[in-house]
């Protein structure tokens, strides 16, 4: 649960590692029954048909402070919002995905297990959230990184 504090990365260290063997940036980690939870280290969003979505909380999703700016943004965006239980399945067919973290800020994910996200770029909801993330930052004079 990343709710919890307690200090133990051990299981997010594992899925790095296997995930840099795999020559692979980041490993999507799954919850005990199968749905996506969050990655190693950051939040995962996906687009799909118009509609921004995230892991639920319940689902383990952590509730970061860049996880929230994001939804905020996309309320002030116009981009539909839905927190919901998601699959690999998901992942693969969404439009555009997209991390989010503290040290990571918004960075696109273009592929999933070699499979290809989209068109295979970043796309255009993607830079419109990296560029309303970065004004804020701008705006406020608030690191969130």
């Amino acid at each position: 649960m990343p709710q919890v504090k307690s200090l133990n990365y051990l299981n997010n260290i594992m899925a790095k590692v296997e995930a840099i063997q795999a020559n692979a940036l980041e490993a999507v980690m799954l919850n005990e029954q199968g749905y996506v939870a969050e990655c190693t280290g950051d939040n995962l969003f996906l687009l799909k048909n118009g509609t921004l979505l995230t892991p639920l909380i319940s689902d383990g999703a952590l509730d970061g402070i860049t996880r929230a700016v994001i939804i905020e943004l996309a309320e002030k965006l116009g981009v539909p919002f839905k927190e919901c239980s998601l699959t690999r399945y998901d992942i693969f067919t969404a439009d555009e995905c997209f991390l989010t973290g503290t040290a990571a800020e918004v960075i696109p994910v273009v592929a999933l297990d070699r499979r290809i996200i989209g068109t295979g770029k970043p796309g255009p909801f993607t830079a419109r959230f990296i560029e309303a993330f970065h004004e804020l930052a701008m705006s406020t004079g608030t690191p969130f990184a």
